[in-house]
């Protein structure tokens, strides 16, 4: 679906007129977001969404996804890359166990004097993120039946010291 696309359903759940005066913009420019852009015979703009999706591409750097996710009360995990060489279970299973033991002692760390700062905080949030993105690499492995894109990816984000367990 183009971005376009989903702005005008959108927009058919709450008025463009209502979304203008929401963000303190004309109605005319929110009702040119929900138009192509790039058809010569629409009078479509850029609209946020094709932005944010150039800035994504130019930065390459996810935290504005995740960013957007938490505003919204929710998260992001990246879906793993598919590769065509399959990796057995076993190891597969073992890197999500691994994903949690290091984010609990990543908890147990911070919880150790009953209060957690924010870099604490902020290192729970980031192993957390590193245990979702593991495990939602576990299930499409299991519903593709290839392991490696996650052990790739825990390689590339393990510390040293794991990695040469891996």
């Amino acid at each position: 679906m183009q971005s376009h696309e989903l702005l005008r359903e959108v927009f058919e759940k709450k008025s463009a007129k209502h979304v203008a005066a929401d963000l303190g913009l004309s109605p005319s420019m929110i009702y040119k977001w929900a138009e192509p852009s790039d058809n010569a015979a629409g009078s479509g703009i850029g609209n946020p969404l094709d932005r944010i999706e150039a800035l994504l591409k130019s930065t390459s750097d996810h935290r504005l996804v995740q960013w957007i996710c938490q505003r919204a009360n929710g998260f992001f995990i990246l879906n793993p890359k598919n590769t065509p060489h399959p990796h057995q279970l076993i190891p597969a299973t073992n890197q999500i166990v691994q994903e949690f033991a290091d984010l609990l002692h990543v908890i147990a760390t911070a919880t150790a004097n009953e209060k957690v700062s924010q870099a604490e905080a902020g290192e729970i949030r980031a192993r957390w993120e590193e245990l979702k993105t593991v495990t939602e690499g576990f299930v499409a492995g299991c519903e593709q039946g290839d392991f490696n894109p996650m052990r790739k990816h825990a390689i590339r984000h393990a510390p040293a010291s794991h990695q040469a367990r891996m």
